[in-house]
């Protein structure tokens, strides 16, 4: 069932009556597995189906001029393209990060659901506005923050979003985000990813090794990134 950390996701945010929870939980889906590297959804799809990241993650990219820009990363509970229920088509490629398991429900099946809760329609409503706001904060960090900090601000980020699904445990998390990924989604250089990392570890605010991230110092960490957590609730 896909349900459970979306279930958690909304009650972060909203709160959601017994009655609510359950029938988000009984919605039809369809699990299906998606391979490190695949497109779920691309860009310029018309998408008749919403997608849930079960386990695993998965990130959104356009291809402007000659490079890649990753505009969000979704973790598990995510649901990354609820705006197409209005707005159907892909503005961007949706592609899993590592192997991944996603579920989808058809947008029949949303409407439905949301036409008879107004609890509901409000979490959904809320949930599209923190993605915004997740957005509004990436455009304002690239281009007026720099590359320490900036680096520092995403990872501050995945661990807060992590930790409302219960997946980020004594400061740690596993996502197998490369170098090449946090270069795509800050707008630097691969070279330059590498050397504030490596700054990163060497005042010893992370430990990076493979797939996991841990947090050693989260208090100075979220200073260094000028992170609060507030537009994520």
């Amino acid at each position: 069932m896909p349900h459970p950390k979306f279930i958690a996701r909304l009650q972060a945010i909203a709160s959601l009556p017994e009655e609510e929870r359950r029938q988000v939980a009984a919605l039809p889906s369809t699990l299906r597995p998606v391979a490190d590297g695949e497109i779920v959804l691309r860009h310029g799809e018309a998408a008749s189906r919403c997608v849930f990241v079960v386990s695993g993650f998965l990130y959104q990219s356009r291809i402007v001029g000659d490079r890649s820009q990753i505009l969000a990363f979704h973790v598990p509970g995510d649901m990354p393209c609820l705006h197409t229920l209005l707005v159907s088509p892909m503005d961007a490629d949706l592609v899993a990060l590592g192997p991944s398991i996603v579920g989808t429900v058809a947008h029949s099946q949303l409407r439905q659901l949301l036409d008879g809760s107004l609890p509901l329609t409000h979490a959904f409503w809320r949930e599209t506005l923190i993605d915004a706001a997740i957005s509004r904060q990436w455009i304002a960090r690239l281009g007026a923050q720099a590359a320490l900090p900036k680096v520092a601000h995403l990872i501050c980020e995945l661990a807060a979003r992590l930790e409302v699904v219960g997946l980020l445990k004594d400061g740690c998390f596993q996502m197998p985000m490369t170098q090449r990924h946090v270069a795509d989604a800050c707008g630097l250089s691969i070279v330059h990813v590498n050397r504030t990392i490596q700054e990163l570890r060497h005042r010893g605010l992370i430990a990076w090794e493979g797939s996991e991230i841990e947090l050693l110092q989260p208090e100075q960490l979220r200073q260094l990134a000028d992170f609060t957590p507030d537009y994520l609730t």
